[in-house]
């Protein structure tokens, strides 16, 4: 495959690369800048290499059908877009970029015809709202849609602006709805605080989650080979899926993350804030319309970003700045279950 990504050079991105590259694939990453230092911790200078940049804006339409059509791309994963944060800072530049950038997208992959065999997009489980708006047990990709916040509210547009360029131009597309997706390299967004705690304990160091409750912790290789699967597995029309890992409250979390290493006790806090998305989300549409998913278990996901960031620092190329950006962790005690 000749894979185009935007946005590529996200923490997902990074990942998703390594798993293209790991198979044979060949990628092209359009993205505002060349930025290759989430790549770096994960891949080789080697892989790095064969990663050929395209400079370009996601709301550019003409600036993605060049890059189209100059590297003959047959599929497309569709990244970029701005997180929660700055979509409620700058709902304008974040329907822009969310809303219109995908427009632009599925616009430049209608113009291509034939060539582009698949587009997968990351939706998100924002989409959702808060776990009390909805019955008890496991939702349905299907269940009514009720975000809370602007960044969901986009999300949702652009899922349905999928299913129409499906159903006017017979576009098939594949969204896929990751939750807390945790792992080297995630260091942004509303649901990155797992990881900088896992980061925090690699360098024994303070950390405090500011917010409780349940979550769907996701390891990122699983969701980025999650997203190469859907590249070319048989599929038509324009479906967002749920994606599920291990939905657990974070003390369970904070738990695990003791049980890899016992030093977080005392290291790492959390609050009891719940997060408003809904948390218990059903996969099974997925697994019969795609296939199996990945699901590398709660610990284990753990042990291995944890590796990975002592790895990191050890060698002196572990970026600390989101941790040193974050006020010093409040004095709360974790009661464990």
């Amino acid at each position: 495959m000749r894979v185009l990504i935007t946005g590529g050079y996200g923490f997902l991105g990074a990942w998703i690369i390594k798993n293209l590259l790991d198979q044979g694939d060949r990628v092209w990453v359009y993205d505002l800048k060349e930025d290759a230092r989430r790549l770096k911790p994960i891949m080789t200078e080697v892989e790095v290499g064969k990663v050929v940049f395209v400079q370009g804006d996601v709301t550019n339409q003409k600036g993605i059908q060049d890059a189209i059509a100059q590297h003959a791309i047959s599929h497309i994963i569709h990244l970029a877009g701005l997180q929660v944060p700055t979509c409620r800072a700058n709902p304008i530049l974040g329907a822009t970029v969310n809303v219109v950038g995908t427009l632009c997208v599925l616009e430049a992959v209608r113009l291509a015809g034939d060539q582009i065999k698949r587009l997968v997009y990351a939706s998100t489980a924002a989409v959702f709202g808060p776990p009390d708006k909805y019955p008890a047990g496991p939702l349905s990709d299907d269940v009514h849609l009720m975000p809370a916040t602007h960044y969901g509210h986009f999300k949702v547009c652009n899922e349905g602006n999928a299913a129409v360029y499906f159903q006017d131009f017979g576009i098939s597309s594949i969204g896929l709805r990751p939750w807390t997706v945790y792992g080297v390299g995630r260091d942004l967004g509303m649901t990155s605080e797992p990881t900088k705690a896992i980061k925090a304990v690699a360098l024994g160091r303070k950390y405090h989650i500011s917010y409780g409750g349940f979550q769907d912790l996701q390891y990122v290789d699983d969701v980025a080979k999650g997203f190469v699967r859907c590249l070319d597995v048989p599929f038509s029309g324009a479906k967002s899926f749920n994606l599920r890992g291990a939905v657990v409250d974070i003390k369970v979390f904070h738990k695990a993350l003791c049980t890899v290493e016992p030093a977080a006790r005392a290291l790492v806090t959390h609050g009891d804030r719940q997060l408003a998305i809904a948390y218990d989300l059903d996969d099974a549409a997925i697994l019969r319309d795609i296939g199996p998913m990945p699901k590398t278990t709660l610990e284990e996901g753990i042990r291995q970003t944890l590796e990975l960031f002592r790895k990191l620092a050890k060698e002196g190329r572990l970026d600390t700045s989101d941790l040193d950006a974050v006020a010093p962790p409040a004095a709360v005690q974790v009661d464990e279950p």
